[in-house]
């Protein structure tokens, strides 16, 4: 549910970097068998150029200068060849910059070795991205998912501009089987989840949900949409009109990763719905330009945003 700026009193907080004016560049060096050319990936963070000291590529990115973001510019290394995606991109808005997500087919080919190609969705979320990348299984494992956050917004507050292709289905495509047809038309999503997080004395992350929004861009918009509002819902919402099945916790083969106290990255254990009072720990914020789930999409749906913040009543 969103509701337009004016109609509610308010104070708002920029999320760190979310006016995407800032950007660090690093280099990576794909292998020679696919190429061996220097792609240069674009991350949320100070301005810089980034690589080591002696201008070592291929260094593993981990957020850098206080950002809370990591994107899915990723550096992969798949049977021993060094190769990249890019599906964030630095673009124009107004005066400065934003962040713009697509989804596009990624390949790699290598007679008689390899030859994969992915359907790549392009993301944003608060976390790391666990890099290099070494297989295309369970994606949401190579992320560390949510930033320490104790605040209790009523909104986050976004402009956005959507782009969708008009295709009535979307396709799966993993590398490893033949490209199906899934129903239904893709879309960009967001989803955002305020947590209570515990850790075990052997590192298991236990979680309580204090707050949950999702929401689906379903329409393509003429231009940016400034300034729109987004209702976060506290406590248990499975009652409410509003509740779908994706709002639930996240449990099963639909869990998320993080990294605990001792630097090993764990399963979060959402084991129920924290009441509407709690103070949360954490907060994990992702955006999508496909919703759906991992190599589902149709190619061309693109998500731009910007100024991103938090609204407080």
């Amino acid at each position: 549910m969103f509701l337009p700026l004016l109609a509610i009193a308010q104070r708002e907080e920029l999320i760190k970097f979310a006016d995407f004016e800032q950007w660090m560049k690093r280099d990576i060096k794909e292998s020679g068998v696919i190429g061996g050319q220097v792609k240069t990936l674009y991350e949320i963070a100070p301005n810089a150029h980034w690589n080591d000291a002696n201008g070592k590529l291929n260094k593993p990115y981990r957020n850098q200068g206080g950002s809370p973001w990591a994107t899915s510019n990723i550096y992969a290394r798949v049977s021993g060849i060094n190769k990249t995606n890019i599906s964030a991109y630095r673009d124009k808005h107004n005066d400065g910059y934003c962040v713009k997500l697509s989804t596009h087919v990624e390949s790699v080919e290598v007679l008689g070795l390899i030859n994969i190609s992915v359907l790549a969705s392009g993301s944003i979320f608060t976390g790391e991205m666990m890099e290099p990348i070494t297989g295309t299984d369970n994606p949401m494992s190579k992320m560390d998912l949510g930033i320490p956050f104790t605040g209790r917004p009523k909104y986050l507050k976004l402009d956005y501009r959507v782009h969708l292709t008009g295709e009535p289905n979307r396709i799966r495509q993993t590398g490893f089987s033949k490209v199906s047809t899934v129903p239904g038309k893709d879309m960009p999503e967001m989803f955002l989840y305020l947590q209570h997080r515990t850790e075990t004395p052997d590192g298991k992350i236990i979680a309580k949900r204090v707050a949950t929004m999702i929401h689906k861009f379903s329409k393509a918009t003429n231009g940016w949409v400034e300034g729109e509002c987004f209702e976060i819902h506290y406590g248990d919402i499975t009652s409410q009109p509003f509740y779908t099945q994706q709002m639930a916790l996240r449990q099963g083969n639909d869990r998320i990763y993080a990294r605990n106290s001792k630097g090993k990255h764990v399963i979060i254990n959402e084991v129920g719905w924290a009441d509407p009072s709690e103070t949360p720990t954490h907060a994990v914020i992702k955006f999508d330009s496909s919703h759906g789930g991992a190599y589902i999409g149709s190619v061309g749906t693109t998500l731009w945003l910007d100024n991103i913040k938090w609204v407080y009543e």
